[in-house]
């Protein structure tokens, strides 16, 4: 499989088009296209600067003249979560008619639109790119070759991935920028390029205060790390318990 990350700018977009003119973004959570009815059915997660700023985006959203169809399923704060439909985009059709598909979720902000896109061939993934910059702007951020073994890998882990990631959203944003700090500064090597007074004065606090909000951070991260083990060790377990490897036998 060959994994393409693009920063994207699409003309027929309302999500988009709202982000031009309105303080939000865009993360969808799900989406399902019906291809009898050529509409895409997304619901998507909706973070404005604050609270007015949300409400003036799902206001721009709801009366975008492409914009089939829309429902706000919740609000909190200056977040939200909608159903919405729309057309089938220039850029959409293109990836389809290369027999490409949607590998992670789009994210808006800023009048452009992160897109995580998958081919069968280098060819497909050509093809597409080049029938892509016809009628939208983008910007290849990444792209790889995934064997069919590593794609399995991921697969196979989506639980112990998703582990991570919560563990990474239960950092407070100190507890999140001392551990980054320490790590960008070398506090973790030996010998180290940083320590406790360092961390300190980067966030004006004393050397306790700095010290609890990296051994709270290093909690947080490191219990999701350690609850990943058991699966890696189970899946490793029977080479080493008998010896000898499947395809050996």
């Amino acid at each position: 499989m060959i994994s393409v990350t693009m920063d994207m700018v699409q003309y027929d977009c309302p999500y988009i088009d709202v982000t031009d003119v309105a303080d939000v973004s865009f993360h969808t959570m799900h989406w399902d296209f019906n291809t009898a009815q050529q509409e895409l059915e997304t619901r998507i997660l909706v973070t404005g600067d604050d609270h007015g700023a949300l409400t003036n985006g799902l206001n721009e959203l709801q009366d975008h003249e492409r914009m089939l169809g829309f429902e706000l399923l919740s609000r909190r704060g200056d977040t939200a979560v909608i159903k919405s439909f729309i057309g089938q985009t220039n850029a959409m059709q293109t990836i389809r008619d290369h027999d490409g598909y949607i590998t992670g979720p789009f994210q808006i902000q800023d009048g452009s639109e992160l897109w995580n896109v998958g081919f069968d061939t280098g060819d497909d993934a050509d093809d597409a790119l080049a029938d892509l910059e016809v009628e939208n702007d983008f910007r290849v951020e990444a792209r790889n070759a995934t064997s069919f073994e590593d794609y399995l890998d991921v697969i196979q882990h989506l639980d112990a991935a998703k582990g991570l990631l919560d563990g990474c959203r239960e950092l407070s944003e100190t507890e999140r920028l001392t551990l980054q700090k320490a790590v960008d500064g070398g506090y973790f090597r030996t010998p180290r390029d940083a320590t406790l007074e360092t961390l300190a004065d980067a966030f004006d606090v004393s050397k306790t205060g700095a010290s609890k909000n990296l051994r709270r951070a290093e909690q947080k991260v490191l219990r999701r790390i350690v609850a990943a083990f058991p699966a890696l060790v189970e899946e490793d377990r029977p080479n080493r318990d008998e010896g000898n490897s499947v395809l050996e036998r």
